[in-house]
């Protein structure tokens, strides 16, 4: 940002206060994707071959931008999805994004390897919030966290299905945040060094660095080659649709199951017994050369709607994202970078200045589409150029219905 460009006003502002905060490893982390980040552009760059129809003269003095979702009242479609290590962008960040997220009557998801545990969030905020698991090997440690989660109040599990391998994510690597080499290590102490605020506030003063909810698990606490190696080590390649089914006798709340691409995998999701599923290809961090989210959408929408609650994330940005994320088929969306980028930036205060401003592009992009409530936002009011010719092509049938919350 420019000396003139003081105010942030989107995501991208966010990202550049964040950049210029963070040690490069710790933005490189949140940034980056897997392999060449083919996925990882894409989940953001298809978003712009979906145009809006704009209407005119219509009613439009009564906008509301709420949702009900899991039982729960939304102020508008969106949820704060779960992000690893989040308290190392801001003292005790996950505390953080639960109070944000609370603030402004949406969902925050506690991630499996996030720095402060179910027990802490759970003491700084009254609403029940989301928690994300991972098929681990040991499921004894599986039954143990999901105890944790219910006791510290949580009655929604989104369950993350696409991490049977960890994806290659070459940044982190690259600029010494994991491996051993002597120049890696060289260049993340010059990294740290290079930035003494965050070295003093979130390196120092935010202290303990632990995986709050693997702690119990893993000595060492502050390595974080050991805690990587602890949770790869964990990950279970040889997990099906039969362990979703164990999990759902084993956990009373609502099931999310998050990481589906494909049309079979949402239906087989629904057979295990998922209330939701998130369409998701991780942010673009694990399988490269997958399609973007956004693209998918239609289709497995087009498969499943009435059945289940459909949310999305990857790749969105801004309020017209998310408008666009709900006319192709979904309930709600999902964001991670965002939060990420704006409490870097200027911390809870950030996320409640992001979430307002995704609450204002909400609220004007349904009334210059001439929509007054989100759900009489569908397929009709979704254009899409064809690359090929000047001719505007509906994306899918009309077939798809809105789905209302399970």
């Amino acid at each position: 940002m420019s000396m003139y460009d003081v105010v942030p006003v989107s995501t991208n502002d966010y990202k550049k206060l964040a950049q210029k905060r963070l040690p490069n490893f710790l933005f490189d982390y949140i940034e980056g994707g897997a392999n060449a980040e083919q996925t990882l552009r894409s989940n953001v760059a298809d978003f712009d071959k979906y145009t809006l129809k704009q209407r005119v003269m219509r009613d439009v003095s009564e906008i509301d931008t709420s949702t009900t979702l899991f039982g729960e009242s939304l102020s508008m479609p969106l949820a704060l999805a779960p992000v690893g290590m989040a308290g190392l962008f801001a003292r005790r960040g996950e505390v953080m994004a639960a109070k944000a997220a609370e603030n402004n009557a949406i969902p925050f998801t506690l991630s499996t390897v996030a720095i402060c545990s179910a027990e802490e969030v759970h003491a700084a905020t009254k609403q029940p919030f989301w928690f994300q698991l991972y098929m681990l090997r040991d499921r004894g440690l599986v039954l143990d966290i999901l105890n944790r989660a219910a006791l510290s109040g949580c009655n929604t599990l989104v369950f993350t299905v696409d991490l049977a391998l960890p994806g290659m994510r070459l940044r982190d690597y690259r600029n010494g945040m994991l491996g051993n080499t002597v120049k890696g290590k060289i260049s993340y102490l010059t990294q740290l060094l290079t930035r003494p605020g965050w070295l003093f506030d979130i390196g120092v003063m935010g202290k303990p660095h632990s995986l709050g909810n693997l702690t119990h698990q893993v000595k060492s606490a502050n390595d974080l080659n050991r805690y990587k190696a602890f949770v790869e080590s964990q990950f279970d390649p040889s997990a099906t649709w039969k362990d979703i089914a164990w999990l759902r006798q084993n956990w009373h709340g609502n099931i999310i199951i998050k990481g589906i691409m494909d049309v079979n995998d949402a239906n087989a999701a629904i057979d295990s017994g998922a209330d939701g599923i998130v369409i998701s290809n991780h942010g673009g961090r694990q399988l490269d050369g997958v399609s973007s989210t956004i693209n998918k959408l239609p289709s497995i929408a087009n498969a499943v709607a009435g059945q289940t609650s459909i949310l999305l994330d990857g790749g969105i940005r801004n309020g017209v994202d998310v408008i666009k994320a709900i006319a192709l088929g979904a309930n709600s969306v999902l964001i991670g970078r965002p939060w990420v980028y704006a409490m870097a930036a200027q911390g809870e205060a950030g996320i409640n200045s992001l979430l307002s401003l995704f609450q204002q592009e909400i609220t004007s992009t349904m009334g210059l589409m001439g929509v007054n409530n989100i759900k009489d936002i569908n397929i009709d009011l979704i254009e899409q150029f064809n690359s090929h010719s000047d001719s505007v092509v509906s994306t899918v049938g009309h077939s798809v219905i809105h789905c209302g919350e399970n």
